[in-house]
């Protein structure tokens, strides 16, 4: 899981919003700053479609390599590349869209997406008390790779409706608001589980929005304390 806030990646423009949610995937290349492991860096690249071309067809250019005699023939061979990179795309990558409904019934989705919502609104709310929040609308966005055959690549981040500018952003936030959405997933509902929930729905951006009126005067009477 990456936490996605102006404060962790290179280039916080890439976060500017009309509104919310904020998708990523498809749209915009986020960078981390540093603290940010390889593993991370290597599955966001692999996020982009024209490098993952470029793995599927390897292959021919080894081949155009390794026999140059036939280098001619190779590169002037598309449609074959282009059976390759679908296949690839499709069938290694990625499930069909019958094997993703297999993964989780419907009463597995439905508890899966109840539990992501009511761990959400528990950190949207501290977040919401912490902050002395009295009116508005937050929102905790997370949205998930659709590749199955990787390690799942979970971003997420709180988006707000009316941010200081009046507009929707992504919000910055404080270490002790990163460390509650670091409880989003546990041992008994991970990223992974997620992505079996989603897959199956067919839908990998999920977005909690919560009424910070909401907040109770014990969790406002909470924060103040601690």
């Amino acid at each position: 899981m990456f936490i996605l806030t102006p404060d962790t990646i290179w280039n916080p423009g890439a976060l500017e919003m009309r509104q919310v949610p904020r998708r990523v995937f498809g749209r915009v290349m986020v960078f981390p700053r540093r603290g940010a492991g390889l593993g991370l860096w290597l599955r966001l690249i692999f996020e982009v479609e024209v490098l993952r071309y470029l793995v599927a067809l390897l292959p021919f250019l080894l081949g155009a390599i390794l026999f140059p005699r036939y280098a001619l023939a190779i590169s002037q061979a598309p449609l074959p590349m282009l059976i390759v990179v679908y296949l690839f795309e499709a069938k290694v990558l990625r499930l069909s869209k019958v094997k993703a409904r297999a993964l989780a019934s419907e009463a597995e989705v439905e508890r899966g997406l109840d539990l992501l919502r009511v761990r959400a609104v528990a950190v949207l709310s501290k977040i919401a008390a912490g902050r002395g929040l009295a009116e508005g609308r937050l929102h905790l966005v997370v949205e998930q790779s659709e590749i199955w055959r990787m390690p799942p690549l979970t971003l997420v981040s709180v988006q707000s409706e009316a941010g200081p500018k009046s507009g929707p952003e992504v919000m910055r936030l404080s270490a002790e608001e990163t460390v509650l959405l670091t409880g989003l997933f546990d041992a008994d509902f991970g990223e992974r589980d997620l992505l079996r929930v989603n897959l199956a729905a067919g839908e990998c951006l999920r977005d909690v929005a919560f009424d910070v009126r909401g907040v109770s005067a014990h969790a406002r009477l909470a924060a103040l304390i601690g």
